[in-house]
């Protein structure tokens, strides 16, 4: 007799299984499986059919893309679509430094290899370069990196392989070494015969535009996390020669780790222009031009996973916002988030314009030098007449006045309830919702999120707010705009707008901005004003300073002149209440929830500690940014 159902895969729902079909054979029907050693075969075949079930399931889930599990699938799936997953990238440094030497050389080579050290957090890390550099010699001074163009070195130590092609074999080239940086690899080949290092070779990702001739090379991952270098055939790319002998440089990184060295010690090897050894005179002084950055870790699965597909639908040509997104990150590791803006939906537009604002993994800002290296490698994947510009980050911050009731008689101590509930909001301000362009700071699980932190919780009364950072421009006059991208909620009497101190010409008293609105409540004036200390009342300094546009979020100040700011770094702050409290990171807005910014008030429940049992006396917040009130 078949099985009626083939779904239940679970150890005792197949042993259930296995005992029904049994008892409906009539040789079977009135025999006793559980007190016999017929239920000891019963068991062995229902965990023989469970482990079998087990091993098919995974089995079938590694085959494919979105269910497999161990890297080594992701990455072999990825592969076949064209995706090489990103490497661990080496912390990157920019420095510059000049030698002094006796040598008559017009040149000085610095080798690959090591050329400095740097210490972070009692750890010592050593910085190289895996090509030579040559400078030339001037009055005996030799000067590596300049201002303008620095020299960069990548955390990680040098090393080099060597194969030697023999044809007989079907032969890989593979890169023993784990945690390599797949940008700081160079390939040279050369013939048996030949001088040298030989001819260097070039990466390429695609086999658009490699002839029979290209001196190509392309990279894969391996199990191990380990790299295979592949090289033409004679027909996509030039065919290795029989003996020829290749020689591989990279740098094995520690990754995110080496981030943060700024003072380093000289530690290179130089050879003058004939290759002999060169000692400088005087041990170089290294001078800093940005400390070691980008750092950062192999690419996890679940990236591999979502952008492996899109770089492939995008066939390398970049037409849509998800295309750009896919290739920014392929071309910048360093990538945590990407936004995407066609020129035409601005306001006003510019046609024929994408821009681009890039969250890098460690602070807010890409260096110049990163992009004008992106917008050059993008040109390769753009379309004809197309223009793409990148744009400074824009952040959205979103901060919470929060009051929190808790039940006395369940708290020991109240400062440790208060730290729970800051780390429990950390965690949170790091999920996938907030972080990123695009997120949404859902109000409902910020709740949810505190109320389930500790049982002595009882409820929380909290407020919204969302900010941005007027950067200043510090004794010239100027105007500025600041884009929300959410509605502002609207009190007839003004104070909907909010800032942080600064000065202005002509006038030595810290002042503010606020707002009043206007009789149609959808847009307002901005007002400059200071306050009294005696009567505690603001005094308006400058009546119309700009404007508010409530319903688009919209900040706008006309002419003036900042001299000096209460915040470091010429930031003013300005602070709006919106409307909805699910605040949306739209379009260029990087979305973060600020916790070090945010408020924690803990509020005794003297109703549920049984202190005031008829609840007088009991305080009440107001849900609104009013202040609080005591029940009497």
């Amino acid at each position: 007799m078949p099985f009626a159902k083939f779904s239940n895969l679970d150890f005792d729902q197949i042993r259930t299984q296995i005992k029904d079909y049994l008892r409906a054979n009539s040789n079977f029907t009135d025999f006793d499986f559980e007190g016999s050693n017929f239920s000891v075969l019963i068991d062995t075949l229902a965990y023989n059919t469970y482990i079998s079930a087990f091993n098919s399931n995974l089995v079938v889930n590694e085959s494919f893309l979105d269910s497999a599990t161990l890297r080594e699938n992701v990455v072999s799936l990825a592969r076949n679509i064209g995706y090489v997953p990103r490497s661990k990238t080496a912390a990157r440094a920019s420095i510059i430094f000049q030698v002094q030497t006796g040598s008559s050389s017009p040149t000085l080579t610095l080798q690959p290899g090591l050329v400095c050290t740097g210490a972070q957090d009692d750890t010592s890390f050593v910085f190289s370069i895996s090509e030579q550099v040559t400078t030339v010699v001037n009055n005996g001074i030799a000067q590596f990196g300049t201002t303008e163009d620095p020299l960069k070195v990548l955390e990680g130590t040098f090393l080099t392989s060597q194969f030697i092609v023999d044809g007989s074999l079907e032969q890989r080239f593979i890169l023993e070494n784990g945690s390599i940086d797949s940008s700081s690899i160079v390939v040279y080949v050369k013939g048996a015969a030949d001088p040298g290092l030989g001819n260097q070779y070039k990466e390429v990702d695609n086999i658009v535009n490699v002839n029979s001739s290209s001196e190509t090379y392309l990279i894969q991952e391996i199990q191990d996390e380990k790299y295979e270098l592949l090289f033409g055939d004679g027909i996509f790319g030039k065919k290795l020669e029989n003996g020829a002998v290749i020689t591989v440089q990279y740098i094995v990184t520690s990754g995110v780790e080496g981030n943060g060295p700024s003072i380093f010690s000289y530690a290179g090897s130089l050879e003058d222009s004939l290759g002999n050894v060169v000692v400088p005179t005087v041990v170089p002084t290294i001078t800093t031009i940005n400390a070691a950055s980008n750092g950062g870790e192999i690419e996890p699965l679940d990236s591999i996973k979502y952008f492996a597909p899109r770089l492939y639908s995008a066939q390398y040509r970049a037409v849509t916002a998800r295309d750009y997104e896919t290739i920014v990150q392929s071309i910048y590791p360093n990538t945590e988030s990407v936004s995407v803006v066609g020129g035409e939906e601005l306001s006003p537009p510019e046609f024929g314009t994408v821009f681009i604002t890039i969250k890098p993994k460690n602070g807010e800002f890409v260096s110049d030098f990163d992009k004008n290296n992106i917008l050059t490698k993008l040109k390769s994947y753009s379309l004809t007449g197309i223009n793409q510009k990148i744009v400074d980050l824009q952040v959205l911050y979103v901060e919470v006045d929060s009051f929190i009731y808790y039940n006395s008689s369940q708290v020991a101590n109240v400062n440790d309830l208060k730290s729970k509930i800051i780390t429990s909001l950390t965690s949170y301000a790091k999920s996938s919702d907030l972080n990123r362009f695009g997120g949404r700071f859902k109000y409902s699980k910020v709740l949810n999120v505190i109320d389930n932190i500790d049982k002595s919780i009882t409820s929380n009364i909290t407020r919204v707010k969302i900010r941005r950072n007027l950067n200043a421009l510090i004794n010239q006059f100027a105007q500025y705009e600041l884009c929300f991208g959410n509605r502002f909620n609207v009190k007839p009497e003004g104070l909907n707008i909010k800032s942080t101190g600064f000065r202005i010409q002509g006038q030595s008293d810290t002042v503010f901005i606020t707002d009043t609105p206007n009789a149609d409540k959808l847009t307002g004036v901005i007002s400059i004003v200071k306050r009294d200390e005696t009567t505690g009342t603001n005094i308006v300094v400058v009546k119309s300073a700009g404007t508010v546009d409530y319903v688009h979020g919209e900040v706008n100040l006309t002419t003036i002149n900042i001299v000096s700011t209460d915040k470091p770094n010429n930031i003013v702050e300005v602070q709006a209440f919106p409307e909805s409290n699910d605040v949306i990171g739209l379009q260029d807005l990087y979305l973060e929830f600020n916790i070090p910014n945010s408020t924690i008030n803990m509020v005794k429940d003297t109703i549920t500690s049984g202190e005031q049992i008829s609840g007088v006396g009991y305080k009440v917040t107001s849900s609104y940014a009013n202040g609080e009130l005591t029940r009497t």
